[in-house]
């Protein structure tokens, strides 16, 4: 019987936080190349910037919660005027930064024989920008055609539309237990729950799977055929 193997982006496959954080240097080097008074500015700011702004904004896209944070960074430094310059220096070194986890690729490469491989993202990280170009079979990124985030449920009947398999032929992977688990699950979706770090499973959290690596995904799917048979 066919699956498809549907993955969250980042912190899943992709490798955000190193590329977060160096985007976020070079928008303080710059900052304070720019002015004296950012000076009295440190990372730890601009990171906490981001959670400050996130609450209000967690409907919208992830660039204009990322515009709305670095606004709020450069208002410490009097640098209001210049959102757009620093958002663009922001970006472009989030993208060059940005890297597939080490077990991203082999993982999918080991999968790919046997099953049908999606990426779906509330984020911005396009598959072509991060080192994963022609990967998947199909891509599926929130608010694109109106595609609304994880965890609403149409997000998870697009996943599903994308495959062209029934949603309990659908593997959803990923690292955050309410959009990557609970949600996929309450849409009829098996779940992986990745745990990297290896972290106390939340209380009443059951996913059909939970791994530390990518690489254990092959002999989970394995071991799901003879049951569906």
């Amino acid at each position: 019987m066919r699956t498809a193997v549907v993955f969250d982006a980042d912190e899943t496959l992709i490798d955000l936080r190193p590329a977060v954080t160096g985007a976020l240097v070079a928008v303080l080097e710059e900052m304070r190349r720019r002015t004296p008074a950012a000076a009295e500015v440190a990372l730890a700011d601009l990171e906490s910037d981001w959670g400050a702004v996130f609450g209000a904004l967690s409907a919208a896209p992830v660039q204009e919660i990322r515009r709305a944070a670095l606004a709020r960074s450069l208002a410490r430094a009097g640098l209001d005027d210049h959102l757009d310059e620093l958002a663009d220096l922001f970006f472009a070194r989030r993208f060059a930064l940005t890297r597939p986890f080490p077990d991203a690729l082999p993982a999918l490469a080991a999968l790919r024989p046997r099953h049908l491989l999606g990426f779906a993202t509330n984020g911005n990280s396009r598959a072509e920008r991060c080192g994963l170009a022609g990967e998947f079979t199909f891509e599926l990124y929130a608010h694109v055609d109106g595609l609304p985030k994880k965890p609403a449920p149409e997000f998870y009947r697009a996943v599903v539309a994308a495959t062209g398999l029934p949603a309990g032929q659908v593997v959803h992977v990923g690292d955050s237990p309410e959009h990557d688990v609970v949600a996929p699950q309450r849409a009829g979706l098996r779940a992986v729950w990745l745990n990297r770090s290896g972290l106390p499973r939340p209380t009443g959290l059951r996913p059909d799977a939970e791994v530390s690596t990518l690489l254990e995904l092959p002999e989970v799917l394995a071991a799901w055929q003879p049951a569906k048979a």
